[in-house]
């Protein structure tokens, strides 16, 4: 898949990841790549990106790379469980998703989410369960 249907697949299945402008830069069932740039509308009164939007992104990301591991016969998944750990602040350039699955069973599939900044340094770890549907 081509970055640009990846930004699409995102886009038409996500609305709020349009809105965010998120942008696909790897998509394949063993890892999703995605990130979106600093805006101050998306931060906090001190110039971070508000933690909601970080956790959009790796729902959004995660999301993406559990649809691609979907069982055969299943259409969708939705997120049943997600818990995020906050290590460090995005003040400026890009925040960048990369998600990959632990476990792809025939009801859940676990995928772990890392977004780094520019910097390459890990700014949050995301754990999310998605139900097949």
């Amino acid at each position: 898949m081509t970055d640009t249907d990846g930004t699409a697949l995102f886009h038409s299945t996500m609305p709020l990841s349009a809105k965010l402008g998120v942008e696909a830069l790897e998509v394949t069932p063993e890892r999703v790549r995605s990130r979106l740039a600093w805006d101050e509308s998306l931060c906090t009164i001190g110039g971070a990106l508000h933690g909601g939007t970080l956790m959009a992104l790796a729902d959004s990301t995660g999301a993406v790379c559990a649809y691609l591991n979907l069982p055969e016969g299943k259409q969708a998944t939705t997120t049943v469980e997600s818990k995020t750990n906050f290590l460090r602040s995005i003040r400026s350039g890009h925040a960048t998703a990369t998600a990959t699955p632990l476990h792809a069973g025939r009801s859940f599939i676990v995928v772990e989410t890392e977004i780094r900044d520019d910097a390459g340094k890990l700014v949050a770890k995301t754990t999310q369960t998605q139900a097949s549907l």
